[in-house]
């Protein structure tokens, strides 16, 4: 039997965002490893799992999550997550890593599953997509993300807010993720841009501790760090884009 390693996307938070097909794989593997933060509790990841499997197939393994200061510690975080994750397949041949959001967009899968590929060779990799917070928000809000020709741009304002600002200023609706520490400056940056107007902010999305605000009401206190914000498009009528 070969080893084979499934990224789950569990989506944004709420359980009954999780596919069916995400689901069906996590109840099939042996072992669904969650990353943890290094002394951290129960996070929003394995939270939506436990929804879905038995806590005793529950494996937390630590990452280094939001690390962007020290490579080192990020590098050696990572290389042991991938040691781990190893380990159990060797043991277990199956393993399911849960992430949130879709594993293929900015997921901690993609650095677990290159390091787990150059100690296992031979291991199967793959992913099953899940629904994004952008998804969710938009229908929490009511916002739509993409009409007609409009071209849909994700940032992430770890990069900074020159990135976003750049976007902003483009044709189309932007969704930055990410932003929360900076709340303050992406309020300047709309503001600037002229697209505070129908941008609208989410964090805890589908939790008790949800928050679905326009971006007008911004403020310079710093949000949850997985907030996301959508600036939809300038649409002046039905299907003008098309």
């Amino acid at each position: 039997m070969s080893m084979r390693l499934v990224g789950v996307g569990v989506g944004p938070g709420d359980p009954e965002l999780v596919t069916v097909k995400g689901a069906g794989a996590l109840r099939a593997a042996a072992v669904v490893v969650v990353p943890v933060m290094e002394g951290g509790g129960t996070g929003r990841a394995e939270a939506t799992v436990l929804h879905y499997v038995d806590q005793a197939k529950v494996v937390r393994v630590v990452f280094a999550l939001n690390e962007r200061s020290d490579a080192a510690r990020r590098e050696a975080a990572w290389d042991a997550a991938g040691a781990r994750v190893a380990e159990l397949l060797r043991e277990h041949r199956s393993v399911a890593f849960a992430t949130l959001g879709d594993p293929n967009v900015y997921s901690t899968f993609t650095y677990l599953a290159g390091t787990v590929t150059a100690l296992l060779p031979g291991v199967r990799v793959e992913s099953v997509p899940g629904i994004t917070a952008m998804q969710d928000l938009a229908a929490r809000a009511g916002t739509v993300l993409a009409e007609g020709t409009e071209p849909l741009t994700l940032v992430p304002v770890t990069a900074g807010t020159a990135v976003l600002k750049a976007a902003l200023r483009g044709p189309g609706t932007v969704v930055a993720y990410k932003f929360g520490r900076l709340a303050g400056e992406v309020a300047g940056v709309l503001a600037e841009t002229g697209r505070t107007q129908r941008a609208v902010w989410g964090s805890s999305l589908g939790l008790a501790e949800e928050s679905v605000r326009p971006a007008a009401e911004l403020g310079a206190e710093p949000l949850p760090y997985l907030s996301t914000l959508i600036a939809p498009a300038r649409r002046a009528g039905r299907g003008e884009k098309l």
